[in-house]
């Protein structure tokens, strides 16, 4: 008996095989999830259609989804370290600050991590915390919590990352804005080569976030650290705090300590 799994989960888990192995074949796909092969096809033609796989005989390969997969297929990896690393980043967070915030699956733990503090109360003048961010997934984590004063960036927005992008989000709010800390998730970070996002729009306007904010705060789980991506954000000596998961590799923390950035783990 087949598997009665959500089409957004079993997509999901499509795409996953895919960015890890390249191509997979309709029967080993029905295997893998537990369904018929006739589901698998539907699945595989309908991801097609949306220009997300490539449709060949007898399967499917990937189609440039491995970098850029929209945030609404991406998969809860390591679920319970973005929880815990979300947290910990929030935490960092102080009434009356002004937060930049950018989008991505961890960012949005870190919000609703905000939203849950009693402590963030204030009035309009003092005590109230502000978060800016150019993630409309971010405001509407944010926009019902009273207390929260939520500054949505312009811009176009990215279908993939619901993240707006472009000079009209940079110049009109983040470039007369002041920054107690940006607290950014990234695609990847490395100690010589920086923080860096797979789409340099976005990387743009995080960039400038970073250079608004009098602290950068990085958020990234295991799978970010010692990797590269298209475009940098900031360098490593911007970074004053990394924050990631327990499960990350002991010499990669050390890198990142010796190269002068403080190392929090969830």
């Amino acid at each position: 008996m087949e598997h009665q799994l959500d089409q957004y989960v079993r997509w999901n888990a499509l795409l996953e095989l895919l960015t890890e192995r390249g191509r997979i074949g309709v029967e080993e796909a029905a295997e893998r999830l537990g369904v018929s092969k006739a589901t698998i096809r539907r699945d595989f033609d309908q991801l097609a259609r949306q220009r997300m796989i490539t449709r060949t005989r007898g399967g499917a390969h990937a189609s440039g989804i491995s970098s850029d997969l929209p945030l609404r297929y991406k998969t809860a990896r390591q679920v319970e370290e973005k929880r815990r690393i979300g947290a910990v980043a929030a935490a960092l967070v102080e009434p009356g600050m002004t937060v930049g915030l950018n989008g991505g699956t961890t960012t949005t733990e870190v919000a609703r991590a905000l939203a849950a503090r009693p402590d963030l109360t204030g009035d309009h003048d003092r005590g109230r915390l502000t978060v800016v961010t150019n993630a409309l997934t971010i405001a509407n984590e944010l926009l019902n919590r009273s207390n929260i004063q939520v500054v949505i960036t312009g811009g176009v927005v990215r279908p993939r990352s619901l993240e707006l992008v472009g000079p009209l989000g940079e110049g009109a709010v983040l470039a007369e804005t002041t920054l107690d800390m940006a607290l950014l998730g990234v695609d990847a970070i490395d100690v010589m080569l920086g923080a860096a996002a797979h789409n340099e729009g976005e990387a743009a306007v995080n960039s400038l976030m970073a250079a608004r904010a009098r602290m950068v705060v990085i958020i990234a789980d295991r799978s970010k650290l010692c990797s590269s991506a298209f475009a940098r954000i900031c360098p490593t000596e911007r970074v004053a705090t990394l924050v990631t998961d327990a499960g990350a590799d002991h010499s990669a923390i050390q890198a990142f300590i010796d190269a002068g950035v403080e190392v929090v783990t969830a």
